[in-house]
Protein backbone atom coordinates (compact mmCIF):
# COMPACT_ATOMS: atom_id res chain seq x y z
CA UNK A 1 0.00 0.00 0.00
CA UNK A 2 1.53 3.76 -1.12
CA UNK A 3 0.26 6.51 1.68
CA UNK A 4 -1.22 9.02 0.28
CA UNK A 5 -1.81 11.13 3.49
CA UNK A 6 1.12 12.12 5.84
CA UNK A 7 0.05 13.51 8.91
CA UNK A 8 3.41 15.06 10.41
CA UNK A 9 3.30 16.04 14.63
CA UNK A 10 5.71 18.28 15.96
CA UNK A 11 5.89 19.15 19.79
CA UNK A 12 9.08 21.24 19.80
CA UNK A 13 8.75 25.15 19.74
CA UNK A 14 10.17 28.42 18.46
CA UNK A 15 12.79 28.39 21.16
CA UNK A 16 16.01 28.54 20.41
CA UNK A 17 17.26 25.18 22.04
CA UNK A 18 14.17 22.86 19.62
CA UNK A 19 13.93 25.50 16.40
CA UNK A 20 15.54 22.78 14.38
CA UNK A 21 13.49 20.13 14.89
CA UNK A 22 10.77 22.55 14.98
CA UNK A 23 12.22 23.57 11.04
CA UNK A 24 12.61 20.27 10.53
CA UNK A 25 9.21 19.14 10.95
CA UNK A 26 7.49 21.81 8.81
CA UNK A 27 10.13 21.44 6.42
CA UNK A 28 9.13 17.98 5.84
CA UNK A 29 5.14 18.93 6.04
CA UNK A 30 5.49 21.25 3.46
CA UNK A 31 8.04 19.66 1.19
CA UNK A 32 5.36 16.78 1.43
CA UNK A 33 2.43 19.75 0.63
CA UNK A 34 4.18 21.00 -2.79
CA UNK A 35 4.28 17.10 -3.71
CA UNK A 36 0.90 16.71 -3.87
CA UNK A 37 0.45 14.47 -0.78
CA UNK A 38 -2.65 15.15 1.10
CA UNK A 39 -1.24 16.43 4.25
CA UNK A 40 -2.24 17.10 8.02
CA UNK A 41 0.05 18.78 10.60
CA UNK A 42 -0.38 18.47 13.84
CA UNK A 43 0.81 21.28 16.81
CA UNK A 44 1.72 20.35 19.91
CA UNK A 45 3.38 21.71 22.95
CA UNK A 46 5.00 25.38 22.43
CA UNK A 47 4.91 24.35 18.60
CA UNK A 48 1.61 25.59 18.64
CA UNK A 49 2.88 29.10 18.70
CA UNK A 50 4.17 29.25 14.83
CA UNK A 51 0.03 28.69 14.29
CA UNK A 52 -0.94 32.31 16.20
CA UNK A 53 -1.52 34.97 13.68
CA UNK A 54 0.93 37.80 13.52
CA UNK A 55 3.03 35.72 15.65
CA UNK A 56 7.17 36.68 15.83
CA UNK A 57 8.77 33.98 14.69
CA UNK A 58 12.81 33.33 14.92
CA UNK A 59 14.33 32.60 11.68
CA UNK A 60 16.85 29.71 10.96
CA UNK A 61 19.79 29.62 8.91
CA UNK A 62 19.46 27.27 5.77
CA UNK A 63 15.65 27.26 6.33
CA UNK A 64 12.86 29.16 4.98
CA UNK A 65 10.52 30.78 7.13
CA UNK A 66 8.69 28.95 9.31
CA UNK A 67 5.31 31.12 8.52
CA UNK A 68 5.84 30.22 4.74
CA UNK A 69 6.24 26.49 6.00
CA UNK A 70 2.78 26.61 8.00
CA UNK A 71 1.31 28.76 4.63
CA UNK A 72 1.90 26.29 2.05
CA UNK A 73 0.78 23.31 4.49
CA UNK A 74 -2.15 25.25 4.84
CA UNK A 75 -2.78 26.05 0.99
CA UNK A 76 -3.46 22.34 0.09
CA UNK A 77 -3.79 20.48 3.79
CA UNK A 78 -4.27 21.02 7.38
CA UNK A 79 -3.11 22.22 10.42
CA UNK A 80 -4.35 21.94 14.05
CA UNK A 81 -3.20 22.81 17.19
CA UNK A 82 -3.88 20.48 20.39
CA UNK A 83 -7.17 21.06 22.34
CA UNK A 84 -5.12 20.50 26.05
CA UNK A 85 -2.26 21.99 24.23
CA UNK A 86 -4.42 25.57 23.19
CA UNK A 87 -5.74 25.70 26.66
CA UNK A 88 -3.17 25.72 28.52
CA UNK A 89 -1.47 28.87 26.09
CA UNK A 90 -4.77 30.86 26.41
CA UNK A 91 -5.58 30.27 22.52
CA UNK A 92 -8.57 30.22 20.75
CA UNK A 93 -9.94 29.46 17.51
CA UNK A 94 -9.95 33.45 16.98
CA UNK A 95 -6.10 33.43 17.88
CA UNK A 96 -4.95 31.52 15.20
CA UNK A 97 -3.70 31.84 11.45
CA UNK A 98 -6.49 31.59 8.71
CA UNK A 99 -7.35 27.95 8.26
CA UNK A 100 -5.76 26.28 11.21
CA UNK A 101 -8.09 24.64 13.78
CA UNK A 102 -8.16 22.94 17.11
CA UNK A 103 -8.94 19.56 18.36
CA UNK A 104 -8.57 16.59 20.23
CA UNK A 105 -6.56 13.60 20.92
CA UNK A 106 -9.45 11.68 19.39
CA UNK A 107 -9.32 13.62 15.61
CA UNK A 108 -5.40 13.08 16.20
CA UNK A 109 -6.18 9.33 16.28
CA UNK A 110 -8.59 9.24 13.65
CA UNK A 111 -6.66 10.72 10.99
CA UNK A 112 -2.70 8.24 11.97
CA UNK A 113 -4.88 5.44 11.89
CA UNK A 114 -7.08 5.74 8.35
CA UNK A 115 -5.70 3.67 5.91
CA UNK A 116 -3.25 5.30 3.27
CA UNK A 117 -1.66 7.48 5.96
CA UNK A 118 1.46 7.41 7.34
CA UNK A 119 2.90 9.68 10.73
CA UNK A 120 5.64 11.35 11.52
CA UNK A 121 6.33 12.73 14.95
CA UNK A 122 9.23 15.55 15.33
Amino acid sequence: MTASRLVVKITHGPQEESLERLAQGLTVAATAAASDLEVSLWLTGDATLVATAGADLPSLEHSAPLADLVATVLQVGTVTVCTQCARRRGLRASDLVEGARIAGAASFVEETMAEGTRALVY
